[in-house]
């Protein structure tokens, strides 16, 4: 790890994976992909003189002081996890793959009597059942239509299709479609193919059905349909690239082969941290404040080096007036351990002479709190982020727990009561890990933050509704809880909202299905 990274490109392997490009900084500033890493990572560090004509190549190179790299199993999960971590990082040299657009999905919507494939690029909590992400759209799509076609599935839009939906389709004419809605198959004998489609989906009997295309494919060459066998060949590539098998990714650092070592990382930096040992469990805080409508704080929690994403915690801060992120620290801090103190029921039989945070790490160790404290709390700022935090520690009998701050500027570690920071090489492991937890914490208050901003945007619909007031929507949104709600009702539920008649909620409804 202490290597330059001339040095350790020579012991990168030669496997598929995904690397990062840090400045001097420890800033992700470029994120990339490659089928073979050592070859493709030769055009940074052995750059031919082609490669330094461009001059956008020429200056990341000059830019690079150290990266890391994730080995993966094939092209198509480097593909997945690159696409992840440009998201994420937002690097400056990336261009594609830094909006919203993610890879496709296949859904099965939950509850439908006869089930169907759907293509989306979001996954939701619907109850729904979700395949993928699959880094090869074009693949997905001819395979998804050779299983329809196959199996006889439907492809209708309806959730519940009847004998009035079949009078405007042809899929049945041209058999591509069993038709369950008209009863020319059985809803087993329907549900019993879907599922075979389900487990090709899954991986099962692939095999099988390869073999099986490619004797077809043979079959049809020896015949002289080659148009036919082209077809089938097509089909089977397709469905190869589909089902080779490649791992979802995560929230936070991927657990994967490569320069990342959170153990080693970990008891690094409880050595410069000078604590009594390596800090297992690691919380970090960071305030997002685009705007003073929006002031948000997210806490991240490592185990052992690694993201805990069950356990990350996301607040709206409601104590604080405009942008002050001093403030919004120190509330963050106090709702945040003030409620592990709440919960540990067993605090009242405190021995006397220990500490609130000693009794709380004895309890965690017991299995009797519900909320295991951390060994180290991390707040993103310098010493005024910190000295809030470290106050707000105190007033609850909190003092003796670890806590640092992490500028970002210059990456130095403040601790409480020290003038001066703690500057830990940009190459070391224990700076790295405390990037990590810093950047997915960042990254996890700047999402919540957009969130907001996107319902808002969303709310704002109502605005433009005619006799609209502010009250009304305050309470319509309280009432129902989102505009795909108020959409849903019927206008006696609305009108059973107080100040709202029938008759303009009769209006509210026609209007939001126009809109």
């Amino acid at each position: 790890m202490n290597n330059s990274p001339k040095e350790l490109w020579k012991t990168t392997p030669h496997k598929p994976g995904v690397y990062i490009m840090k400045d001097a900084l420890g800033g992700v500033i470029y994120v990339g992909k490659a089928r073979d890493l050592k070859r493709r990572l030769a055009n940074y560090f052995s750059p031919s003189s082609a490669t330094l004509a461009n001059h956008k190549t020429r200056a990341l190179i000059h830019a690079i002081a150290s990266f890391d790299y994730y080995e993966t199993r094939n092209e198509q999960e480097a593909l997945l996890l690159e696409s992840k971590l440009i998201k994420d990082c937002r690097p400056r040299y990336n261009i594609q793959m830094k909006d919203d657009k993610r890879y496709p999905l296949i859904r099965v919507p939950a509850g439908e009597a006869f089930p169907r494939f759907q293509l989306t690029r979001l996954r939701k909590e619907d109850g729904a059942r979700y395949f993928g992400p699959f880094a090869h759209s074009y693949a997905l799509t001819a395979t998804l239509e050779w299983l329809n076609r196959r199996y006889g599935l439907r492809v209708c839009k309806t959730s519940f299709p009847n004998e009035h939906n079949f009078l405007h389709c042809h899929a049945d004419i041209i058999r591509n479609c069993s038709a369950p809605c008209m009863g020319r198959i059985s809803e087993e004998e329907y549900n019993r193919r879907f599922q075979e489609a389900i487990c090709l989906l899954e991986g099962n009997g692939r095999r099988a059905v390869l073999d099986e295309i490619e004797a077809e494919m043979m079959k049809a060459s020896d015949e002289l349909r080659f148009e036919e066998a082209a077809k089938l060949r097509d089909i089977r590539e397709n469905i190869s690239r589909i089902l080779e098998p490649a791992r979802r990714f995560a929230k936070g650092s991927p657990d994967l082969p490569g320069t990342v070592r959170p153990q080693e990382d970990m008891e690094e930096l409880g050595r410069f941290l000078g604590l009594d040992s390596p800090p297992e469990i690691m919380e970090c805080f960071d305030i997002s404040n685009v705007s003073s409508n929006h002031i948000v704080a997210s806490m991240v929690r490592f185990t052992h080096g690694k993201p805990d994403n069950q356990a990350y915690r996301r607040y709206r801060i409601k104590g604080v007036e405009g942008q002050n992120d001093f403030a919004s620290m120190a509330e963050v801090i106090r709702r945040r351990y003030s409620r592990i103190l709440g919960e540990s029921q067993a605090l009242h039989d405190c021995p006397e002479g220990i500490s609130r945070y000693a009794w709380l790490k004895e309890l965690s160790r017991m299995g009797k709190a519900p909320i295991k404290v951390p060994d180290l709390v991390v707040v993103d700022g310098g010493k005024g982020q910190l000295s809030n935090a470290v106050n707000e520690l105190k007033k609850l009998g909190l003092q003796d727990m670890p806590i640092v701050g992490l500028a970002k500027q210059r990456e130095e570690i403040f601790f409480p009561d020290q003038s001066d920071p703690l500057v830990i090489p940009h190459d070391r492991g224990a700076l790295k890990l405390m990037q990590r937890i810093r950047d997915e914490s960042h990254r996890f208050a700047n999402k919540y933050n957009e969130l907001l901003l996107r319902k808002r945007m969303r709310e704002s619909i109502l605005d433009d509704c005619p006799g609209m007031t502010s009250r009304r929507k305050e309470m319509l949104l309280t009432r129902f809880g989102s505009i795909a709600k108020i959409k849903r009702a019927s206008p006696e539920a609305i009108a059973s909202v107080k100040g709202i008649s029938k008759k303009w909620a009769v209006s509210l409804v026609e209007w939001l299905h126009q809109h």
